[in-house]
């Protein structure tokens, strides 16, 4: 795996975010952690990836990844959550999300979103793609 791509690991539960930064870091990826939305805000000039839970307190992942595309940044954002909401894919899909990750996941499911992140792909709309372009 690549150093290359510096990834910020946004989540507000402190045991599951150190766990996902060392599990990158010992693939070879540079994480760092960040407890908030907020926390990351400032931070994203230096940043290849993101990676952030959708619901946290204050500013959300989607909040989050909205100010980002608001100010400009190509920044790949990559989404995970716990929540079941039906139409979070689609939510996600509009605002340019690269994948929606559903917590409990494998490493791997993590892995093939961050590769997707590196070659400029978008979580496709489920609607959009079910009815065609």
């Amino acid at each position: 795996m690549s150093r290359e791509l510096l990834i910020a690991v946004i989540d507000d539960d402190e045991s599951f975010r150190i766990a996902l930064v060392e599990s990158l870091c010992s693939l070879g990826y540079d994480a760092h952690g960040f407890a908030s939305a907020e926390d990351f805000i400032g931070e994203d000039g230096e940043y290849g990836c993101v990676i952030t839970d959708v619901h946290m307190p204050g500013m959300n992942g989607l909040d989050l990844s909205l100010l980002l595309a608001t100010r400009g940044s190509k920044i790949p954002v990559i989404m995970i959550t716990a929540r079941a909401e039906p139409q979070l894919e689609v939510k996600a899909a509009a605002i340019g999300a690269v994948c929606l990750v559903r917590k409990p996941f494998e490493l791997n499911a993590l892995i093939g979103c961050l590769k997707r992140a590196l070659h400029g792909s978008q979580l496709t709309n489920p609607k959009r793609s079910a009815d065609g372009p």
